[in-house]
């Protein structure tokens, strides 16, 4: 999960999160973040595959913005 610069949070899948990051940074990620510059990693999950993946980032899509940031406070 990234937290951009307006303070709102993106959820999405990749296999290297770190470069995933550059990449929104480098304003070549997804549309949406790409006006909310610069973004930060928050949260980050391992998954066994992309299917795997994908059911998660559904599933943290539907909390509540509350969950999620309870989410990301879980892990620091």
């Amino acid at each position: 999960m990234l937290a951009c610069a307006d303070g709102t949070l993106y959820c999405g899948i990749a296999k290297c999160a770190e470069a995933r990051e550059k990449a929104h940074n480098a304003g070549k990620g997804a549309k949406y973040t790409r006006s909310r510059l610069p973004v930060k990693i928050v949260y980050t999950e391992t998954a066994i595959d992309k299917s795997t993946a994908l059911k998660r980032e559904i599933a943290i899509k539907k909390l509540t913005r509350e969950q999620k940031l309870a989410l990301i406070s879980s892990v620091i």
